[in-house]
């Protein structure tokens, strides 16, 4: 019985994990920041929220219009008093350089309950009528409304529903956020609900037609945009769907929701705890949202993010809106919205300037990010790999990452083997396997680089100290060799290699690292742009040479003691091949 009624209609168990493949490719834009917001849904308030992102400059790729914005769910008519003239707009928002995203569900509602129109009944009866319905039009009651769902395997039915998105798309859209009331796909027999239900095709499960939705509206997307996307969800409470709500194959992005604007549900904090909207009730806050993000990374989703600072609740803690925002910075969704003030120049001088610190390290991180992304899609890792017990995890080979879940500012971190060198200050290394406590203060967080990394990054701003605007146009190589015991312990150079994936390079670059005792060679090959080296090195090299070329300091290299860096330039997109030579017996730190 628990078989027929919840294993195999619900979760697909034990069938559910067969034929699935790994993530899809997924566009670069897909991992730039997101804005929304859910207090006012209406195209004067999101004008003034990007104004004023961009007169503050911080970084905002996509704009994602949530729920209501349609006459009706689902009839994809803009409401003309939110939006007086959507298709303008979105025109307006695509020159200026900006994505966009729109909320929707498998839905034909027949009550709505926040949208203009809140009677649909005609327009689900059309649907009914005219045979587009799965389960004979049945209907059910979901948080949106009352309505019942589009029968993605009758053909009639996709011409209908498709034809009626198609001016969206005429206009640009560049994603669907596929919101899940697939999961209530059912009949009833005596007012049971039953997890199965006839449709064009035949029977189809509740897990089967979860899987038509998901893949349907991207394959339906792609066919229009090369570029499109879904935002789909991946987990939410783990007992609900274990094996994720969306296929992998069709989860270019993914969130995981919905959580309030509070530390964890296990600490009590009733002062915000208010739930508008919240899909399903419960407490659920910043560690729910790592757990189950860190859960979809483990099943191999590649691409996860939440509301930064929570979905729903009173009031946004300060503290918690930065700590949220900066675990965000190491994942590849970086979403910022929901309920809540998300006008970060009318919150406090503190949360702008950090908020907007990390927004622009994860917009400069994106070609570490994409490469790694791609290479998920081939069949790699995903982009985060959990290790250990206690949330830390992997972001790409070389960041590893402690996500501080509670207010206090002191932190256990235990590490993996291996040298590491703390991000924030990187003159300061250890040697793991380790654990110690430290203390973090709201400008910095848990975030450790491993030794032997390299990271390309576009590097566009100071706010980083990593850079600043005179890296624009180049591609930025942190570089962070082995210590001296390590390339003294070797009788062969030791080597490291990273591969860079560029959407505007049909070619990929490669940068290999040799370190010697004495001496550091770094090469570029494949498709070489113009490149500036960040290297660590506790030691000026007495000689740099390029392409066999010795090069003058100061004219395309200097050295920084105070900061231990070595710092490269080179316009010239050509591959290169760099020596540098050190003192003995050091070499670079």
């Amino acid at each position: 019985i628990v078989c027929f009624f919840i294993l195999y209609p619900v979760w697909g168990m034990p069938f559910s994990l067969l034929g699935r493949s790994g993530p899809p490719r997924t566009p670069a834009w897909a991992l730039e920041p997101w804005l929304w917001e859910d207090d006012h849904n209406h195209a004067g308030y999101v004008d003034s929220l990007l104004a004023g992102y961009a007169a503050h400059d911080i970084p905002v790729r996509t704009v994602l219009l949530d729920s209501p914005w349609s006459m009706r769910y689902n009839d994809f008519t803009p409401d003309t008093l939110r939006y007086p003239d959507m298709s303008t707009w979105l025109d307006g928002l695509q020159q200026q350089g900006y994505r966009v995203v729109l909320w929707m569900t498998c839905m034909v509602n027949s009550r709505n309950r926040d949208t203009r129109c809140r009677n649909s009944s005609d327009f689900y009866q059309q649907a009914k009528d005219s045979g587009f319905l799965a389960a004979n039009g049945h209907q059910v009651t979901w948080w949106k409304g009352r309505g019942g769902f589009i029968d993605y395997t009758h053909p009639a039915a996709m011409r209908w529903w498709q034809e009626q998105q198609r001016p969206l798309f005429d206009h640009g859209l560049d994603g669907w956020k596929l919101d899940d009331p697939a999961t209530f796909f059912s009949t009833s027999w005596f007012s049971l609900p039953i997890p199965y239900a006839f449709t064009f095709k035949g029977l189809l499960t509740t897990r089967g037609y979860m899987d038509l939705y998901y893949r349907e509206e991207y394959r339906h997307g792609l066919e229009l945009n090369p570029e499109f996307i879904t935002l789909v969800r991946s987990y939410d409470r783990l007992w609900t769907h274990p094996e994720g709500f969306a296929p992998r194959e069709a989860a270019p992005v993914c969130w995981v929701g919905d959580q309030q604007h509070i530390w964890s549900g296990r600490m009590k904090n009733a002062a915000d705890s208010a739930d508008q909207d919240l899909r399903l009730q419960g407490r659920r806050g910043l560690e729910e949202a790592v757990r189950d993000i860190l859960h979809s990374a483990r099943n191999g989703y590649c691409i996860v993010g939440s509301d930064v600072g929570g979905y729903s609740g009173r009031t946004i803690p300060a503290d918690l809106y930065i700590r949220w925002a900066q675990f965000s910075t190491f994942c590849g969704l970086f979403l910022n919205g929901g309920h809540g003030e998300r006008a970060l120049w009318k919150r406090s001088g503190q949360e702008l300037e950090i908020i907007r610190r990390f927004t622009w390290l994860h917009q400069e991180l994106i070609p570490y990010m994409y490469s790694y992304v791609q290479r998920a899609h081939e069949g790699g890792s995903p982009l985060q790999r959990p290790w250990g017990d206690e949330y830390g995890y992997f972001f790409g080979d070389d960041f590893f990452i402690v996500p501080i879940i509670r207010p206090e500012s002191t932190k256990t971190i235990t590490l993996p083997p291996g040298g590491w060198r703390y991000f924030f200050h990187d003159c300061e290394a250890f040697l793991g396997p380790l654990t110690f406590r430290r203390s973090f203060s709201l400008e910095e967080y848990p975030v450790f680089v491993r030794q032997g990394a390299i990271v390309p990054m576009n590097i566009h701003r100071g706010y980083t100290g990593l850079g600043d605007a005179g890296h624009s146009g180049y591609v930025t190589w942190l570089i962070y060799p082995f210590t001296n015991s390590v390339a003294r312990a070797r009788t062969k150079p030791v080597e490291k290699r990273f591969t860079l994936y560029d959407p505007s390079r049909p070619v990929v670059t490669v940068v290999r690292l040799l370190q010697y005792a004495s001496r550091m060679e770094i090469e570029l090959s494949g498709a070489v742009a113009p490149h500036i080296l960040r290297i660590h090195s506790l030691k000026k090299p007495t000689q740099v040479r390029w392409n066999g070329a010795l090069l003058a300091e100061g004219a395309r290299w200097r050295f920084e003691a105070g900061r231990q860096v070595l710092l490269v330039k080179t316009s010239d997109p050509i591959a290169a091949r760099y020596v540098f030579l050190f003192q003995r017996p050091e070499s670079p730190d």
